[in-house]
């Protein structure tokens, strides 16, 4: 037995003759009777306390601590008494080595989670309040890719938990429990008519980003991050080692998504657009912080800046010039007088690194290979997202079965 009830009530005294009997407490009657008492792995004594006429509970609840124990799922009912918003709160900032990220979860949790998990406590999460609390955000129209990351904070929150004692077994873990379903798009590329129509309907200092992105693959963050020292003429590599972003609304330099630093190919074309892009406009000096608003200043040569000289805004950037070349491509419909343009996510710059992928996987070009250039940190993602422009499989799978009946 992981520890002994005490009866409060009652003691034990050595009475005449020497024989043990029990005798009346100061505290009989009042109060509750039974307290169940035991070492917890820390070393340090637990206990709690049951009114008389419960002491079959108290057995009861002090064998179900030494289950625990032996299994090694024991938690301090302390710690099991912490709510989940207390819990996330602090593990918030642990959890997130970018501001932009730790305050985008920060958010998520509290507008589609805390009012629903916040209050629970940690030591009383089953599976059915995920699936209440999934089956919730669906019914109020938050669904998708959106539900999808919300769910992963959640259960990456209670996963910390679990590893911090405050909870047994992660509840999100359960077969019973299914994350938000998310309907994945085929990714339809660009045809290279599209990508010289928008290129030529830029602004003239913008339109070898569009060489960049169709010939090298880089993001819009990474694209905008380039600088002179970044691209070898000498052996036409490109050399991707940073991203110009935000950082609580303010620009920073900083490692590529996933700080995947990596060298691309650089085709002759684009060298070439790139040459004549440095003669007409010089690189500029930018000194910004370097990942947060508050890091360290690092000044940077880039060969992509605003008409006034400084770092290209990503928003003004899409509102201002991107936009209005998907109009005049016949991308996107013209706005109207006054209006801004319609939503346009699939047709933003990251559909030049789609028109990337699809050139290189139809020329032949590995899945391993494009995932390094493209930076994704697996292979497997690069084979689901793309996997349908890879050509001729069709065709290869009608050969190789018919090699066998032949």
């Amino acid at each position: 037995m992981a520890g002994h009830i005490q009866d409060r009530w009652y003691k034990t005294e050595t009475g005449s003759g020497g024989k043990p009997r029990r005798v009346k407490t100061e505290r009989h009657g009042t109060g509750m009777r039974y307290r169940a008492r035991y070492v917890a792995p820390d070393g340090t004594e637990k206990s709690k306390s049951f009114p008389d006429g419960q002491k079959r509970l108290a057995d009861q609840w002090l064998a179900h601590i030494e289950a625990d124990m032996s299994r090694g799922q024991y938690v301090d009912p302390q710690l099991g008494r912490t709510t989940f918003q207390q819990y996330a709160e602090k593990w918030l900032p642990t959890a997130a080595n970018d501001p932009n990220t730790e305050a985008s979860m920060a958010s998520q949790l509290r507008l589609h989670a805390f009012p629903y998990l916040g209050s629970r406590p940690l030591g009383s999460f089953q599976p059915e309040h995920i699936r209440d609390w999934v089956k919730r955000m669906e019914q109020n129209g938050v669904a998708g890719a959106y539900a999808r990351t919300i769910y992963s904070n959640v259960r990456s929150a209670l996963s910390a938990a679990v590893d911090d004692g405050y909870l047994p077994r992660n509840p999100c873990s359960a077969r019973s429990v299914k994350a938000p379903t998310v309907e994945r798009k085929r990714v339809v590329p660009w045809s290279p008519e599209r990508v010289f129509a928008v290129r030529a309907a830029l602004p003239e200092r913008y339109q070898a980003m569009v060489d960049l992105g169709a010939g090298c693959g880089p993001r819009q963050g990474e694209i905008l991050g380039v600088a002179e020292d970044a691209i070898d003429f000498d052996t036409n590599t490109l050399h991707i080692v940073q991203q110009l972003k935000l950082s609580r609304s303010r620009p920073v330099f900083a490692p590529p998504k996933g700080s995947k630093l990596r060298d691309v190919p650089l085709p002759g074309p684009v060298a070439d657009a790139l040459r004549a892009h440095l003669k007409r406009f010089p690189p500029v000096e930018i000194t910004l912080p370097w990942k947060t608003a508050s890091g360290p200043l690092v000044t940077k040569r880039l060969i992509f800046t605003g008409p006034m000289g400084g770092q290209v805004w990503r928003t003004s950037l899409n509102d201002d010039a991107w936009k209005p070349a998907l109009a005049a491509a016949g991308v996107i419909p013209p706005a109207e007088k006054g209006d801004s343009y319609a939503a346009a996510r699939e047709h933003g710059m990251h559909a030049l690194r789609h028109f990337y992928a699809s050139a290189l996987l139809d020329a032949g070009e590995s899945i391993k290979a494009l995932a390094e250039y493209l930076g994704h940190s697996d292979p497997a993602l690069t084979l689901r997202v793309y996997a349908h422009l890879m050509p001729g499989s069709q065709e290869r799978a009608r050969r190789a079965i018919a090699a066998v009946y032949e």
